[in-house]
């Protein structure tokens, strides 16, 4: 419309007067006016939800004693119990990413997959972080810190003697046994175990009985998973380790006896065979975490929020 205006123009007598020249540009200039207010009508109404979708926000989601639950509400519940935190998470992990570019700082796959190993060997009972993220979440969590590690230490000198004693003296941490991805089910009685064998082999999914059985409250709530064990860890029954190393992966054992007398059944999901890492394969990360310790404990990654910008909905900063 544009171009065809400006044809139109250039093709008016130059010695048309300005005046004339206005008068017969107008009516094309309120045409354009009216098309551009009817385009920005329609992508108002576009924008807009339609009547199935406002409609949506009152969908059932669940019933109490026949009082509802709308979606609306159920949304509106888990921003306000989850909302700061996971929108701090993609904060952070956004502004990470732009201080990875900015600095130059790269993080390979074989850098993540280090700590995981690490971090799946030394896992705390208390400590959900594995369960409740998945492989992706985790790894993409991961990544955020050893790029904030990164940045933090990239002027720090540490000496390849202090390094290596480091090594020598924590070696046993580098050295990482088998684990296995566990899921349990803890019950009262063998009778009890019985029971819930039954019915797995009937076709009820782990999970599932998990919450509606298992008398461990913590795991059960996340569907039986208790994470990697391994024959090192001394946080978790060493009965459950015994047990699982007889059985391959998505198999069940049978029930088997707890150290506080309840009986267990235990589901493998995934078997990470045993592996050692050399000096050269976790020299960098030593010298990162010896770095680490010259530094102020109480760096997160809100503290770049400002350097690139970082807003959100809750106001300013974090």
């Amino acid at each position: 419309m544009r171009s065809t205006q400006n044809n139109k123009l250039t093709q008016t007598s130059p010695n048309t007067p300005i005046s004339q020249k206005r008068l017969k540009t107008k009516p094309t200039l309120i045409l354009l006016l009216i098309l551009l207010i009817g385009n920005l009508f329609w992508f108002v109404l576009w924008l807009l939800p339609s009547g199935e979708q406002v409609k949506g926000g009152d969908e059932q989601v669940a019933a109490v004693d026949g009082q509802t639950i709308t979606r609306q509400e159920w949304l509106a519940a888990m921003e306000s119990r989850y909302g700061k935190e996971t929108l701090q998470n993609l904060v952070n992990e956004a502004v990470m990413e732009k201080a990875a570019n900015q600095y130059k700082i790269k993080v390979t796959d074989e850098e993540i997959d280090l700590e995981l190993a690490l971090l799946r060997s030394a896992q705390d009972s208390n400590d959900t972080t594995i369960q409740n993220l998945s492989d992706s979440e985790l790894r993409q969590k991961i990544r955020a810190q050893l790029i904030l590690e990164k940045v933090l230490t990239k002027d720090v000198v540490t000496e390849d003697t202090q390094s290596e004693a480091y090594y020598e003296e924590n070696k046993s941490l580098y050295n990482i046994p088998t684990t296995y991805r566990t899921s349990i089910i803890v019950v009262e009685s063998k009778d009890d175990a019985i029971s819930v064998k039954k019915e797995l082999a009937n076709g009820s999914e782990f999970s599932v009985l998990a919450r509606e059985r298992s008398l461990d409250t913590s795991s059960a709530s996340l569907g039986g998973d208790i994470g990697y064990v391994t024959a090192t860890q001394t946080s978790v029954d060493p009965a459950i380790f015994k047990a699982v190393q007889s059985i391959k992966v998505n198999d069940t054992t049978e029930p088997f006896v707890l150290s506080d007398g309840r009986y267990a059944l235990a589901f493998v999901e995934e078997i990470l065979e045993g592996q050692s890492f050399s000096y050269d394969n976790v020299k960098d990360r030593i010298k990162r975490e010896l770095a680490m310790e010259q530094l102020p404990s109480s760096i997160t990654p809100e503290a770049f929020w400002a350097e690139f910008n970082a807003t959100w909905y809750y106001g300013e900063g974090k």
